[in-house]
């Protein structure tokens, strides 16, 4: 729908019926010290649409976007190549334009998407159960947090430094209204995770640990160890999962015995959409399911035996009494997790496993023809489609200079961790599938340049 303006004539009579003689009349209550005492310098009263149109277009093309040039970006967010079959199906009518089923038995089909996105899911993570979505990674992962509390009625949360600088955001931002403590610390640039750090951190005041895997250097540790620890401290392990391509090479975080495995979907049929909207992914083993937020859509017969699909399970506050919710997330991303679960489909577990194959042996070539640049040194011994650079110098400056060139090469820990100097070095560079061997020597030429 389009923005039409009033004519004078239809705010007269808007004015006129609440009894007001002017717009300014309905400020009247705002401080005048809050008031702007005069018209904002440099913005303009008034522009027709077209010239409104070019103006924002213009100012869109000078963003350097995915496709234009060598792309090396992640740290959560990941271009991969989605099959034009994806975008054409969710847009069809009946699935682009339906919300939450709030009469669910009559909206089979959108129960049916949801009952197969939340077995690939639950496949994915190798966990018993999932549920049908949430916003995305980082409000899954506080979610995860919150549901561990309600488990073991305990209010420490131990953060792994591993830990997604935005995810920490999040839970800290909700931690505030909870009273939930939440410990962590910064990362350190050395090729092994804080497993260790983990291990003897967690007691018995503890409730979760929050691990990361791979972790926001790219980096991979077995979990199994921390998993038995955490466990002999009767807490929880949460383990969150940014790049679920990733679990079609290495192992699930369920098999290493996570009990609740969260993450970001968005890798598989969501686009990059300049960070949105995309998908929370989670799961957990089945003693926790009463503590699962969300929805969780199952499988039934109905009254003649035929296969239908029932909305088993919602503890959302819209559902039942909202001191007995266990989350006031009002909905899911459904059309993200219908596009998540198509794609997944077209790949099937071998193609899965094959997109998962080419994405680490790229990261592997990379990484080769990168460290090997004067000034440039590997800070992993392992990863799966994404590794850290340690720079002779701050990464900041170089990472623009390569944009300047033409090449997004990678991300640097100093805009993630302002003000870290242990971290200003740092940069993450992502490979995946729609990196060519050109790219790579575009970026092996660029960060050349921008170091010396």
């Amino acid at each position: 729908m389009r923005y039409l303006p009033l004519s004078e004539g239809d705010r007269a009579a808007m004015l006129a019926k609440i009894g007001a003689a002017t717009i300014d009349d309905l400020f009247v209550d705002v401080p005048a010290p809050a008031r702007l005492p005069a018209k904002i310098e440099g913005l303009a009263d008034h522009a027709s649409e077209l010239a409104v149109e070019r103006h924002l277009g213009s100012l869109a093309g000078r963003n350097m976007v995915a496709g234009q040039g060598p792309f090396f970006l992640g740290c959560g967010a990941y271009r991969h190549h989605i099959p034009a079959s994806v975008d054409h199906l969710i847009q069809r009518g009946e699935f682009l334009t339906s919300y939450t089923p709030y009469q669910p038995e009559i909206a089979q089909g959108t129960l049916q998407v949801l009952f197969e996105f939340q077995t690939q899911v639950a496949r994915l993570y190798d966990c018993d159960v999932a549920n049908a979505s949430m916003y995305d990674g980082s409000t899954a992962c506080w979610e995860a947090i919150a549901m561990a509390r309600r488990i073991t009625r305990r209010g420490k949360a131990i953060l792994s430094s591993g830990l997604h600088p935005h995810y920490v955001s999040v839970a800290r931002t909700m931690a505030r209204f909870t009273g939930d403590l939440l410990e962590t610390m910064l990362p350190e640039l050395t090729p092994e995770p804080d497993t260790m750090r983990l291990i003897e951190a967690v007691d018995g005041e503890t409730s979760a640990v929050v691990v990361q895997y791979p972790d926001i250097l790219g980096r991979i540790g077995d979990l199994s160890e921390l998993a038995a620890r955490v466990h002999a401290q009767g807490a929880l392990l949460i383990a969150v999962v940014t790049e679920p391509v990733a679990l079609g090479a290495i192992r699930s975080p369920g098999e290493m015995g996570a009990d609740i495995v969260v993450g970001e979907g968005q890798s598989i049929g969501v686009g990059l959409n300049f960070g949105g909207p995309y998908v929370g992914l989670f799961a957990c083993q089945e003693r926790f399911v009463r503590q699962m937020p969300g929805r969780l859509a199952g499988e039934t017969v109905d009254a003649e035996g035929k296969r239908g699909f029932v909305l088993t399970l919602s503890t959302r506050e819209q559902h039942i009494r909202r001191e007995k919710a266990t989350s006031n997330i009002c909905t899911n991303s459904g059309l993200c997790a219908l596009a998540f679960s198509i794609h997944m489909t077209l790949l099937g577990e071998k193609g899965l496993r094959a997109l998962a194959e080419m994405n680490h042996a790229g990261a592997v070539k990379a990484a080769l023809r990168l460290s090997s640049i004067p000034g440039v040194e590997l800070v992993n011994d392992s990863f799966f489609n994404e590794f850290t650079l340690n720079l002779a110098t701050e990464a900041r400056p170089v990472v623009r200079a390569m944009a300047e060139a033409g090449v997004l090469g990678g991300v640097s820990l100093g805009r993630l961790y302002p003000g870290a100097q242990t971290l200003a070095n740092g940069l993450v560079v992502a490979v995946t599938e729609t990196v060519t061997d050109e790219d790579v020597a575009a970026l092996e030429q660029a960060l050349t340049e921008a170091l010396k």
